[in-house]
């Protein structure tokens, strides 16, 4: 994989993980590595997909762990 996929990769992950500092880190890479500002506005967009997704699984997985039989 090469390093431009791996960073946006990353800043999607950052965006998911709620992490500030990760983020940061991560555009400051994809700068360097001269990433557009539309790949990186892409990547958060699928990090905010990802954390909405796992944020709506998280009280249907627990509304199961106490349905009744």
């Amino acid at each position: 994989m090469d390093e431009r996929t791996k960073e946006l990769i990353a800043i999607g992950a950052s965006v998911s993980a709620h992490c500030p500092p990760c983020l940061a880190w991560h555009l400051g890479n994809a700068r360097e590595l001269g990433i557009g500002e539309e790949e990186v506005r892409a990547a958060i967009e699928t990090g905010f997909m990802v954390g909405k997704g796992a944020s709506a699984a998280v009280p249907n997985y627990i509304n199961g762990i106490f349905k009744k039989d």
